[in-house]
């Protein structure tokens, strides 16, 4: 049976929050992005390693990562940039804007389950436009179980954002980074059948072709 470092409670990177054994660190690479990205992330969230709402804070470093606490809650002053639109990404909201500068937006990304979401909205509802996305096909994010048909995660949402503000090369980038996250923790579940199944079509088989090969050494045990 595949061991799984991660429920052994394996030491983990810093940066990737991954065991070392399968730090993917080696293979970061920064998302250049107009659209100014910002994560609300509910504080039961911000614990769990395999949160992709962790992921967008590294691979944009201009994004904002806060964590939402009923007990403490932030003001819209916190968040919203001076000179930009805040939209708030979520499925009940009006459709995609026609025409928008992505230089002239602000995106916030609700972190959490799907009934922390309700509770996150209702606090920031009223600090921009709640805005939809078309979202089709299934979810690539294999570390969890999706709710239901059209469920993605946090890191999804923004892609198809991306795509949709036609900004291809940052959804290239951030897709590439995104999957590698994906493939690396399925490994260190021992989940290895499933990890070679998820890289049958993923880019990430041609964008890391060494680092993938490093993560597939034998290493000694012990």
């Amino acid at each position: 049976m595949a061991r799984s470092v991660v429920l052994q409670g394996a030491p983990r990177c810093v940066r990737c929050q991954l065991p070392p054994r399968w730090c993917v660190c080696a293979g970061l690479r920064v998302v250049d992005c107009p659209l100014q990205v910002d994560v609300l992330m509910h504080h039961r969230e911000a614990h769990r390693p395999s949160s992709t709402g962790h992921l967008i804070r590294r691979v944009l470093p201009q994004a904002g990562q806060w964590v939402y606490r009923r007990e403490r809650p932030l003001s819209r002053a916190d968040v919203v940039k001076p000179g930009r639109e805040l939209w708030i990404l979520h499925p009940l909201g009006e459709p995609l804007p026609a025409t928008a500068p992505p230089e002239n937006l602000q995106v916030l990304l609700i972190d959490g389950s799907w009934r922390q979401a309700q509770d996150m909205l209702r606090v920031v509802e009223p600090w921009g436009r709640r805005v939809r996305l078309p979202m089709t096909g299934a979810s690539r994010y294999w570390l969890r179980a999706q709710q239901g048909a059209g469920q993605f995660s946090t890191v999804e949402a923004l892609l198809f954002l991306l795509a949709a503000l036609g900004l291809q090369e940052a959804h290239t980038q951030l897709r590439l980074q995104f999957e590698l996250h994906v493939y690396a923790g399925l490994r260190a579940r021992g989940r290895k059948s499933a990890a070679a199944d998820f890289l049958v079509s993923s880019p990430v088989r041609e964008a890391f072709p060494e680092l993938l090969a490093q993560l597939a050494e034998k290493r000694p045990l012990g």
